[in-house]
């Protein structure tokens, strides 16, 4: 599932409960650990100075989480942070980056330069986003939206593999559609196929899937589905538009537009698992 969890720890934040509620989890706890400390660009003393004093926050978040130093890779960069997070995680080719968020609105992100906002909306790798002000539980509730597309089913087969390796753990399905379609007589709607479909595939991978399909705007029926069912984590497809030119760049129209994960981001009552398609997929 997870091989190379890429930490970006600001040493702020519940970043560290999260990755030890991710521990608890079989497949996860073999996974190599990296840990990521940006040093700032503008910083005023000497590199050297800030390299010792994010090597030491970095040793006690090592000590805090439990983990045996030797079998943490620990890793110290200076420059712009959320290029920096995207740029290690390409070298290291990591399949979860996890971060820590302030959950501030789109312009609010943007004025502020926010780093997990940028990462959240130009990785095309899994990322895991925990917000400050969220409580931390054990994952035993995992939610998954379902789509019918490609990275929807991308996103439900890692949700599966999750909730596999928990004792007990439970996966809920929700589709969203804007209008119910009411379905001819005899037969399924538009709806009803697509989480049948989902449910077959989660029983191929060993799970029962709860099917839920509510009616409304997406962003919001999803994060009213997670408060209604008190989901530990919320894994979500995004097909959102990335910059195609300009990775450097931040696509300001679709920061201001209606993206649904950027508001599921920002609302959600759990922590966030983004799994967009990846790249070179036809």
């Amino acid at each position: 599932m997870f091989r190379n969890v890429l930490i970006a720890d600001s040493g702020k934040g519940h970043v560290e409960e999260m990755v030890r509620m991710l521990r608890d989890i079989p497949a996860v706890r073999a996974a190599r650990i990296n840990l990521l400390h940006v040093v700032p660009e503008q910083a005023g003393e000497s590199f050297a100075e800030h390299s010792q004093k994010a090597a030491a926050i970095a040793a006690e978040a090592v000590q805090r989480l439990g983990l045996n130093p030797s079998e943490v890779n620990t890793i110290i960069r200076q420059g712009d942070t959320k290029q920096t997070v995207l740029k290690v995680a390409d070298e290291l080719n990591s399949d979860l980056i996890v971060m820590g968020s302030r959950g501030l609105g789109r312009l609010q992100s943007i004025l502020s330069n926010s780093a997990s906002q940028y990462v959240f909306q130009l990785s095309t790798r899994p990322m895991l986003l925990v917000r400050d002000d969220l409580y931390i539980r054990h994952i035993n509730r995992v939610m998954v939206t379902i789509d019918g597309t490609g990275v929807g089913d991308d996103a439900l087969k890692l949700a599966c593999e999750l909730v596999r390796e928990i004792p007990g753990g439970s996966l809920t399905g929700v589709h969203v559609t804007r209008q119910d379609i009411t379905p001819s007589r005899g037969g399924k709607s538009p709806a009803d196929a697509v989480l049948e479909k989902a449910s077959q595939r989660a029983r191929g991978y060993g799970v029962e899937l709860k099917a839920v399909h509510r009616s409304g705007d997406v962003g919001r029926s999803v994060c009213a589905a997670a408060e209604d069912l008190k989901a530990d984590l919320l894994v979500i497809a995004s097909q959102d538009r990335r910059p195609v030119v300009a990775r450097g760049l931040v696509d300001i129209d679709r920061l201001l537009g209606s993206s649904v994960s950027d508001y599921i981001r920002v609302h959600a009552p759990a922590p966030v698992l983004l799994v967009r398609e990846p790249e070179g997929r036809n």
